[in-house]
């Protein structure tokens, strides 16, 4: 038996309820994991809402890093006490002391990359590999507009998109964010509560726009990202913290400047165990070689995900936020 959130019904963080449950034997292929980390992502509150339907009761949580406990018939290359993590297309549950995963979603960690960090950022990180890698691929000169850049994906984001030689342009909610998003990247900051985002954009970029919009916010945001697009420019909607996006008609792509929409998510671009294993070897490389360094601006006992979960809705989270286990 181990301890777990488990959520038997959807609705606030008072529905995250600590419990104890089998956390089973590995079978072939499979592998017993005792977490040491677990890592807090906006798509968890989705789960835990009902926005995003789960068979009940279901544990959340979509990454954590953890020591092998034991391996099941046919995992020859992992043994007890290595140490490995995971991303989201293992599915959720991570909320837990012990899981029991196939081996084909588990990663070595490399000596460079410790427990916490790991945690931090496994789905975050593979998030934004395949939003400037390859939804658009960044280049040096290119401009990028990127919303919530003091959270989790932004500032791995924008720290990414500098070392790819972009310009960024960050947007936050206070001061404090502001000066965060500056040391991880972002040359420009907007304050979004005070100023218009895309007429700040046009007079950064001397009226032309930026070439891609990172916009995870949604609702909120939406057409403001869309207008500080230049001409064939790329807006990349891939989360919705204030809400969901209302239907928008193609025609208004049109009238921007023939512009490009996607909705990308990682089930997709880390769909094929090729596309995954590219994707995390890539992600290691930029983190174990310092060119990214993950801020990890919270923890929180992994019992008390519950407040967790307040503080991420309340935006009071800077940063990555880890459960510790």
């Amino acid at each position: 038996m181990a301890g777990a959130i488990v959520i038997s019904k959807p609705g606030g963080p008072e529905v995250l309820e600590w419990k104890e449950v089998d956390s089973g034997e590995p079978a072939v292929g499979e592998v017993l994991v005792r977490h040491t980390y677990v890592g807090l992502n906006f798509i968890d509150v989705y789960h835990r809402t009902g926005l995003y339907p789960m068979e009940l009761p279901f544990s959340p949580g979509v990454e954590a890093a953890g020591v092998v406990e034991a391996v099941g018939a046919g995992v020859e290359d992992l043994k007890s006490g290595d140490r490995v993590a995971y991303t989201g297309n293992a599915g959720p549950g991570s909320y837990c002391e012990m899981r029991v995963l196939p081996r084909s979603k588990l990663y070595k960690l490399p000596a460079t990359i410790d427990d916490a960090t790991a945690a931090a950022i496994m789905l975050k990180g593979a998030t934004v590999e395949y939003l400037v890698r390859r939804t658009f691929p960044v280049k040096a000169g290119d401009w990028a507009l990127l919303h919530a850049a003091a959270g989790g994906v932004g500032l791995i984001a924008s720290q990414w998109l500098r070392a790819l030689g972009a310009h960024v342009i960050g947007t936050v909610g206070t001061e404090e964010k502001a000066e965060l998003a500056k040391a991880n990247g972002c040359e420009h900051v907007i304050l979004y509560r005070d100023e218009d985002v895309s007429k700040r954009v046009r007079e950064i970029t001397d009226g032309r726009g930026v070439d891609v919009a990172y916009d995870s916010v949604g609702g909120a945001t939406f057409i403001g990202s869309l207008d500080s697009l230049r001409p064939r420019g790329m807006m990349v909607t891939f989360g919705n913290a204030s809400g969901p996006v209302e239907p928008i008609a193609p025609l208004e792509l049109a009238k921007r400047g023939s512009l490009f929409l996607t909705r990308p998510t990682v089930g997709h671009y880390y769909g094929t165990q090729e596309d995954s294993d590219e994707g995390i070897a890539a992600l290691f490389d930029v983190v174990g070689s310092g060119r990214v360094k993950p801020h990890i601006g919270g923890r929180y006992p992994l019992a008390e995900a519950a407040d967790a979960h307040r503080d991420l809705e309340a935006r009071r989270t800077v940063g990555s936020t880890v459960l510790e286990v």
